[in-house]
């Protein structure tokens, strides 16, 4: 026993040296020779591992934009000063998946603990992000009385516009997609402000609200007794929130299934990120209801799914084709040996390190069988979804919409595209933010750049639907487009929703018509 107290404390040890070393780092100044050498090697590593790096932009415009922005690094910098020149080159590359990762802050389990019991500073909040303007949409809390349709003008004398245009650099968007900036940069946006200004506890702010401005100050509030219990029974795992995959910090459901009439003939189907989490029983659970209830209509809403597991959304997928399918094509690679760089021991404590030492022969014959050689020459990755899946027995056979906006990325844009190339769905809303012809991701090959010590996650695997491409360079793009403004949200009205339900209702009018 007091050999396991031992290690918890040398484990406890290293980690809170771990934190201490890193945040110090983090505000070293670098010579501006170690910087340009930092962007030299970021763009060797990604001229090695990434599949399609010139998808989107030349060899030649990409090797003048590292070039160019050496020739501005004169000066010493932090690493997070540097990433706020770095990112915006990596950003033009076009591949929504390929961003540093900010060099911002760790925390003490101290910290952690502390912050755990106050309230966030402008986390309480749901935005919309439009053009250079960022306005408050949801205050649940009555916070300074903040009406929804309120622009946030200024943080601290600094106008909100001045960040909405810098960090709107950092994002990157698969090809030349517009839809999927606003949405996720109001997800991002007090990331990208806390990583460069730091946690605050309070905030001089300037609003705006029909014509008028009005200066607040916002502060961070302690959690009372009942939010602290609130909290920790949010954490507890019932059946319903591991089958529907409840998010405690969100206090939802990941996934959620009901039907919109009485006579259960239109199912609906809310889901929010491809998580993998408890999917099988949940589309088993939800489908078998739907056959049961002989539901005519299936409606699948991915609006602002920001992707997640292919095995999911081939489960999906399983639940909905008439017949055999190949969700994606072959996943080319670099090389043979590019599944062998994923940083398998990153991250790793001693005694992580010490247990994945002794399966990591099992893990190199696993991921060596893997990849084989096509007929073209180039190194493919065998994965179960690019190989032919059989329809589920309770696979629907009914009309299927499809519910798609600029927040629809990742895997959300993989299965619309397949629905849409086979004709399987009818696609409602705004274009994806993810490419309608793929994406790289999958697996990552996690590269620190050497004197900065920022990492830089890079895809491993090129990821595309198995369907005859567009070459549009673009998101995948609705059969039916409606846009959902603003005023709609703070409405709560569902303008796609709602013309997908009245399409329905005018169907099923005709239908008793000709009976």
């Amino acid at each position: 026993m007091k050999y396991l107290i031992f290690t918890v404390f040398l484990l406890n040890f290293a980690s809170c040296t771990s934190i201490k070393k890193y945040n110090e780092q983090r505000l070293n100044i670098i010579p501006p020779d170690k910087l340009r050498h930092d962007v030299d090697f970021a763009y060797k590593k990604l001229q090695e591992m990434h599949p399609n790096l010139n998808w989107y932009i030349s060899k030649k415009e990409l090797y003048f934009k590292f070039d160019s922005l050496k020739s501005t690094i004169n000066k010493p910098l932090t690493p997070t000063q540097f990433y706020f020149k770095l990112q915006p080159v990596i950003a033009q590359i076009r591949e929504g998946h390929l961003s540093l990762k900010i060099p911002a802050k760790r925390f003490s389990k101290k910290e952690i603990k502390a912050l755990k019991n106050k309230k966030g500073l402008f986390g309480r909040f749901e935005y919309h992000v439009e053009n250079d303007h960022l306005y408050f949409i949801e205050n649940k809390d009555s916070i300074q009385n903040i009406k929804p349709g309120t622009e946030l003008l200024s943080i601290n004398d600094v106008p909100v516009s001045n960040y909405l245009k810098k960090y709107r650099e950092l994002i990157s968007s698969d090809g030349y997609n517009t839809t999927f900036y606003s949405y996720y940069l109001k997800d991002v946006f007090f990331n990208f402000f806390v990583a460069e200004k730091g946690i605050m506890d309070s905030a001089k702010i300037e609003t705006l609200y029909n014509n008028k401005k009005q200066t607040l100050v916002l502060k961070r509030e302690s959690k009372n007794k009942q939010e602290i219990e609130k909290d920790k029974a949010d954490k507890k795992r019932t059946p319903e929130k591991k089958i529907n995959d409840y998010v405690a910090s969100t206090s939802s459901y990941n996934r959620s299934f009901k039907f919109l009439d009485k006579d259960s003939t239109v199912a609906y189907m809310k889901i929010k990120s491809f998580s993998r989490s408890f999917s099988d029983k949940f589309y088993k659970d939800s489908f078998a209801k739907i056959k049961n209830a002989e539901s005519s209509y299936l409606i699948i809403d991915i609006r602002e799914n920001y992707g997640g597991s292919l095995y999911e959304i081939n489960q999906l997928y399983s639940y909905l084709a008439p017949e055999p399918f190949v969700l994606i094509k072959p996943s080319q690679l670099t090389s043979r040996v590019t599944p062998l760089k994923t940083n398998y021991f990153r991250k790793s404590n001693p005694l992580q390190y010490t247990v994945k030492s002794l399966v990591y022969p099992g893990y190199f014959f696993y991921q060596a069988l893997n990849v084989y050689k096509g007929k073209d020459g180039v190194a493919y990755y065998k994965m179960k979804e690019n190989k032919p899946t059989k329809p589920k027995e309770n696979a629907f056979k009914g009309k299927v919409y499809v519910l798609i906006n600029g927040g629809s990325f990742s895997a959300s844009s993989v299965i619309s595209s397949k629905l849409k190339y086979d004709k399987r769905a009818t696609l409602v809303g705004e274009e994806t933010g993810g490419a309608n012809d793929g994406t790289v991701a999958g697996f990552y090959s996690y590269q620190q750049l050497p004197n900065s010590k920022i990492d830089l996650p890079i895809g491993l695997l090129l990821i595309q639907p198995n369907i005859t491409f567009e070459n549009t360079k673009k998101g995948v793009t609705p059969d039916v487009e409606i846009e959902q403004s603003m005023q709609d949200i703070i409405d709560q009205k569902d303008s796609q929703l709602d013309w997908v339900k009245a399409e329905i209702k005018k169907e099923k009018e005709s239908l008793k018509i000709a009976d």
